[in-house]
């Protein structure tokens, strides 16, 4: 055989190994080809390919193993028991920036199923090999190394404890700084999932400078980045009053305010987050807010969206409610009870409902003035009825339930109480009764209205034991009228009168 014959087996053979990895590469984009090219072996065909002479073979063949893990955990499970994670370690080191985004995207997606398989590319030790990444000249290379290191952290404090001790959080940072947008956006992203799990985790992204460039994006143009940074400020914000703060004296208001009106809805979710855990930590952080404008837009937010994308806003109100009575009335003044009356009554997932009940509890428990701009807002049969309602979830008859007493034992708008004597069950009735019965005794004109409109009726067939709280509310209320107007709309009482004709001798002259 002679050299140029050898040259041609060798070509074919390259030819071939080439169009194999491609092949695979390509097919491992369509979900429906997944469950044959496993079946077919194929992991255990790509993994040599890993170390082939040439380095488009080595890159492709990273690249169908990166989408093939990527796909399911069992496909990552066999990436991991495959030993394939050490070689693309090594080659980490070694090999061109084509390799290096391939090989960091095969980490990527194992690391993202569990914290078992993330806690399989930490063994291998590519966290320090990442972060060495996170260094190279290429921005696409960095990009690649930030993400599979954010899929890492992610899952728990152990894990994200492992990235930060790598040296990760200085680079990431520096990677926030990059002119490249999408560079931008995982960094950013990264971050976010390494000050989600605690307190620590969060103080040394800030330790490293995150704060002030993270709140400088936050008016970029670029929504994806937007969503990004809001999401990291948020993560270091819930921890403590101490990290909201720090957040805060960034300047971020009145600035954070204008992502509550963007066209993207997940920037509009991400910013009334980031609002409300800086609210729920202290009446000075929610004043702030309001000062800055904050609930009104907030308001507009939930009124200008559907779903999940209110529920930060909604439980924000609450939070700030909760602090004290004049933050309450700025809830209330800003039109905020109607708007979470609408969540009440709109939404069609039970923990929005839920937190909406949650918060129209906190703005009503704190004076007859709070429960009475909850009630007239007609939220109460409202609850009453999500409470009774079986197919309501626990959660939500709980808060539901909770909202009504907190509102009840303040209320002392009549009207809006009336109702809910008709269709409450012994455990609700025994507030509204007890609130007739705190009023009824001081004004005469809402005694006569209670009778007019048949609620003195209503209280003279209920049954209570005798003794008991509910007892002594009724006794309160009927010790209001006199006593013949009591017997008059008491239960059988026109069948006494009855009784008393046919046993009544006429005198007959």
């Amino acid at each position: 055989m002679s050299q140029r014959q050898v040259l041609q087996v060798f070509e074919q053979y390259q030819r071939a190994r080439t169009q194999f990895v491609q092949t695979v590469a390509e097919l491992a984009t369509r979900p429906q080809n997944i469950e044959t090219l496993q079946n077919a072996g194929v992991m255990s065909l790509l993994r040599p390919l890993l170390l082939d002479v040439v380095p488009t073979i080595q890159q492709t063949s990273a690249l169908a193993l990166g989408r093939l893990a990527n796909y399911n955990d069992d496909l990552a499970e066999a990436v991991v028991k495959g030993d394939i994670l050490p070689q693309l370690v090594y080659s980490l080191a070694e090999q061109n920036r084509f390799y290096k985004k391939a090989a960091a995207f095969v980490l990527r997606a194992v690391a993202k199923h569990s914290p078992q398989l993330a806690q399989a590319v930490v063994d291998c030790g590519a966290v320090d090999a990442l972060v060495v990444c996170l260094e190279d000249f290429d921005p696409g290379v960095k990009e690649a190394a930030a993400w599979a290191l954010g899929y890492v952290a992610r899952h728990n404090a152990e894990l994200s404890q492992a990235v930060v001790d790598a040296g990760a959080v200085p680079l990431l940072v520096l990677c926030i700084q990059e002119p490249e947008v999408a560079l931008k956006r995982i960094a950013a992203s990264a971050l976010s999932d390494l000050s989600k799990h605690s307190p620590e985790l969060a103080q040394t992204v800030v330790d490293a400078g995150a704060i002030a460039h993270l709140a400088q994006m936050i008016l970029s143009p670029d929504a994806k980045l937007k969503r990004q940074v809001l999401s990291a400020l948020s993560q270091i914000s819930k921890h403590s009053v101490d990290l909201a703060e720090m957040v805060v004296e960034a300047e971020i208001f009145p600035v954070v305010l204008t992502c509550l009106k963007d066209p993207d809805e997940y920037v509009r979710k991400n910013s009334a987050t980031l609002i409300r855990e800086i609210s729920r930590h202290t009446p000075e952080l929610s004043q702030l807010i309001v000062n800055a404008g904050g609930v009104a837009a907030v308001i507009d937010c939930i009124g200008n969206s559907m779903g999940n994308v209110r529920l930060p806003g909604v439980m924000m109100l609450g939070y700030v409610a909760a602090h004290s009575e004049n933050l309450a009335m700025a809830v209330i003044i800003s039109k905020g009870v109607p708007q979470l009356a609408i969540c009440l009554s709109e939404e069609g997932e039970d923990h929005i409902k839920a937190a909406a009940a949650w918060s129209l509890g906190q703005i009503g428990r704190h004076t007859p003035e709070h429960a009475r701009a909850v009630a007239v807002a007609n939220v109460l049969p409202k609850l009453l009825s999500l409470y009774m309602d079986t197919e309501s979830s626990e959660d939500l008859q709980v808060k539901a339930k909770k909202a009504l007493k907190n509102i009840l034992q303040k209320c002392t708008h009549l009207p809006a109480l009336e109702p809910l004597l008709h269709d409450a069950p012994p455990n609700i009735l025994k507030h509204v009764v007890g609130q007739f019965s705190k009023v009824l005794p001081h004004d005469s004109k809402a005694r006569r209205l209670f009778v007019t409109s048949g609620g003195l009726k209503k209280i003279q067939e209920i049954s209570a034991d005798p003794g008991s709280p509910l007892q002594e509310y009724i006794n309160t209320i009927n010790n209001c009228y006199p006593e013949e107007i009591v017997k008059y709309y008491s239960p059988g009482y026109s069948q006494t009168l009855l009784e008393r004709v046919d046993h009544y001798q006429p005198l007959i002259s």
